[in-house]
């Protein structure tokens, strides 16, 4: 099994900037792909964000240019960068992991970002 621990949501006005980090435990020599994921009020959960063991990375388009994922396999820890932050980007955003050889994926416990005036 695989735990992940979402850190680093808060209140930020927009335009400002937060860091999200995500420390997974368990299983790590097993990790692959990795994720952020959002979800809104009254909206499903979406991705925002993925990156390889091999940090290929993608993004949605309304996060191009502002959202930078990485990740630092010496700590088993992905991030999540967040620059010139809208409303719109409000949600609780979640991490995600794959595993090599894994029919099953793992999720955080979700960590609140606000973006609000």
């Amino acid at each position: 099994q695989v735990q992940l621990v979402e850190s680093g949501g808060g209140l930020v006005q927009p335009g400002g900037s937060l860091r999200l980090s995500c420390a997974a435990s368990g299983i790590i020599f097993r990790l692959s792909t990795m994720g952020w994921y959002r979800q809104a009020e009254g909206k499903q959960r979406a991705l925002v964000a993925s990156i390889t063991s091999n940090s290929i990375t993608n993004y949605i388009d309304s996060v191009k240019g502002r959202f930078t994922i990485s990740r630092d396999n010496s700590k088993n820890t992905v991030y999540l960068q967040m620059n010139s932050l809208k409303p719109e980007d409000t949600a609780v955003y979640y991490c995600n992991a794959l595993l090599y050889r894994g029919a099953n994926d793992y999720w955080g416990q979700g960590t609140q970002v606000t973006v609000s005036s």
